[in-house]
Order: C-alpha cells, then sequence, then structure tokens
C-alpha cells in the first residue's frame, strides 16, 4: 500500500469538527517544529487526519502540502495531488501532469489552482458556474467525462448537483445524478434526491424506483415508506383510483438503462461481454465482476432480482460488498 494511501475507502460522510481539531494540532507542530523531525512527523500525521475527516475543507489539504514542502517530500505530494484529483473526479489530463516529474517547488501552487478552478465548497463552485455564460453547459460535459467513483467525489458531485436543483436547473440535476448513481450505485442519499425530484414531478413511478434502489444498498433506509404513506394520503385526500408500484418489466428498464449509462462511464479496457453461459444463469454477472466493471454487474443482478430469479438477491448483496471497497 502507497503511503499516501490514508483516506478510508467506506462510504463516509465528512466530518467537520474532527478536520478541524486534526489541522489545528498540525498547526500547533508547525509552531514547535523548531528543527525537530519528531514535530514535522507529528504535524504530518495530524494533518493526514485532517483530510481523512473531512476531505471538503481545502485548508485541510493546503496544510498537508505545506507540510510536503517542508519535508522536501515530492512522491508524498505527488500522491496528495493525485488523491485530490480524484475527490475532483479523475480526469487523465491532470493526472498526466503528475508523471515522474519532481513538483516540490511548484505542487502548492498547483493545489491552489485546483481550487481557484474547482473549489470543494458547493456555494463557492455555484458561484463560479455562474460566472460563465455557458458554466452549466461546460459542467455537464466534463462531468460526463470523469471517473466519480471514487466514494468522496461521488459526495461531493452529489452535493454540486444539490445547488443545480436549487437553481431550477431540473433537467440538468435528473440527468448528471442519473449518471453519477451508474458509477457509484451505493450512494443511498443521491437516490433518495432523485427520487424527491421525480416525486416533485408527479413521476409517482421513477419516484418509487429510485426509493427502491436507496433501499437496496442501504437496508435502514425509510424512503419508500415514507413515500408509500404519502401516496395513500393523497389517494385517500382526493379519492382517487389507487397508484400502485411500478410492473417488473417497468422496473428492468429502469434497471437497464441504468446499466447502459455504467456502460458508457466504463474506465476498463476489458472487451465487451455479450455471451451468457445458459447453464449459468450468473456467468455475465461473474466475468462482469472478474473484469473490474462492477456497477454493471450489480445492476444486472438487481434486474434479475426484480424479475425474481432464485438466489439474485444474495448476489446483490455480494456485490454490493465489492461496492463498498
Amino acid at each position: 500500500m502507497r503511503e499516501e494511501a490514508f483516506l478510508s475507502e467506506a462510504l463516509q460522510h465528512p466530518r467537520r469538527s474532527l478536520g478541524n481539531r486534526y489541522r489545528s494540532q498540525a498547526e500547533k507542530f508547525l509552531r514547535i517544529i523548531e528543527g525537530s523531525d519528531k514535530n514535522l512527523s507529528w504535524a504530518e500525521q495530524s494533518a493526514k487526519q485532517s483530510v481523512l475527516y473531512d476531505f471538503t475543507n481545502e485548508e485541510n489539504w493546503k496544510i498537508l502540502i505545506k507540510i510536503k514542502v517542508l519535508m522536501r517530500d515530492s512522491d508524498g505530494a505527488r500522491a496528495v495531488l493525485a488523491d485530490l484529483f480524484s475527490v475532483l473526479g479523475r480526469d487523465p489530463d491532470l493526472m498526466e501532469q503528475l508523471a515522474d516529474r519532481d513538483i516540490i517547488d511548484s505542487c502548492e501552487g498547483m493545489l491552489d489552482a485546483a481550487f481557484s478552478n474547482d473549489p470543494l465548497d458547493p456555494d463557492r463552485w455555484w458561484e463560479k458556474i455562474g460566472e460563465k455564460d455557458e458554466g452549466m453547459e461546460e459542467f455537464s460535459e466534463r462531468l460526463k467525462g470523469l471517473d466519480v467513483t471514487d466514494h468522496r467525489a461521488n459526495i461531493l458531485f452529489s452535493r454540486r448537483l444539490e445547488r443545480v436543483r436549487r437553481g431550477g436547473l431540473e433537467e440538468d440535476f435528473l440527468e448528471l445524478t442519473r449518471i453519477l448513481l451508474s458509477q457509484r450505485p451505493i450512494n443511498h442519499e443521491a437516490w433518495e434526491e432523485l427520487g424527491m425530484m421525480y416525486e416533485r414531478r408527479s413521476q409517482y413511478d421513477e419516484a418509487w424506483l429510485c426509493y427502491d434502489q436507496s433501499k437496496s444498498v442501504s437496508p435502514n433506509s425509510r424512503a419508500i415508506e415514507r413515500f408509500k404513506s404519502r401516496m395513500e394520503s393523497i389517494v385517500d385526500g382526493e379519492g382517487g383510483k389507487p397508484w400502485r408500484e411500478p410492473s417488473i418489466s417497468d422496473r428492468t428498464t429502469f434497471l437497464d438503462k441504468l446499466g447502459s449509462l455504467t456502460k458508457t462511464h466504463q474506465f476498463s479496457e476489458a472487451e465487451e461481454i455479450v455471451h451468457d453461459d445458459e447453464h449459468d444463469p450468473f456467468s455475465k454477472i461473474e466475468r462482469l465482476r472478474s473484469v473490474g466493471q462492477i456497477t454493471e454487474a450489480f445492476f444486472l443482478a438487481r434486474r434479475m432480482a426484480a424479475e425474481g430469479a432464485d438466489g439474485a438477491e444474495e448476489k446483490v448483496a455480494e456485490i454490493l460488498k465489492d461496492l463498498e471497497v
């Protein structure tokens, strides 16, 4: 494991208070360095923890890269920037800039430039988008080409898309959230946000399908139960025809569309898998998993579960564990 693999791989939400506490500790150690390598090492450890607990605070990244400069650790600085680019969505062009270069004298400038162009704070990011005539269009095209499978990137872009929704750009929100979820379908809160958007538009079948997805990846989610309760209240109040859950055909069509988006955003160089083993209904799923196409395997397993295939629910549970890595 590389030295800078210091961020949790489990889907977690930023904990700002802990991030601030560890950054304060790092700043304290920096003030009392006085030539002590031990204090610099402790400052580094605290700075790593500050990023671990709150990757959305730019100050946490800045103090960590500052410490790398003081340590003259070019490899470490490169790893920090690479990790930041994963949070911002893996962009091959950005990653190429880091290859085989001694960046110790330029890394702080590169970090500042990254934040200037792509702020981590969603409100500042939204202001940045509004400064350009075609800012939203540019962002939309950019997101379609990024790898946001990293759990932190998925959280970051989910928050950005919430600002898009608040800004009244509902169609953009719907399209881009589907793309986000096609890459990391275990983001249950994004499923619920998407479901609420459909529900506000009175697209109740689509809303149910999203809430159902949230429940499938997060059993503690109560969104679908609350939705059913709201639907019952609407029917009782209007004396209308009772709403019924979408058919199996509707569910499989929904999952097929998401699976198609997943294929579009695959970064694997593996050849497309097209043949099934008629004696093993899960053979295609296993081949997809073997070449790293986990999200496509997930939507295929969910489709089979919706159709009532024996063992499909267990297969979904297995793949969810893959997605959590």
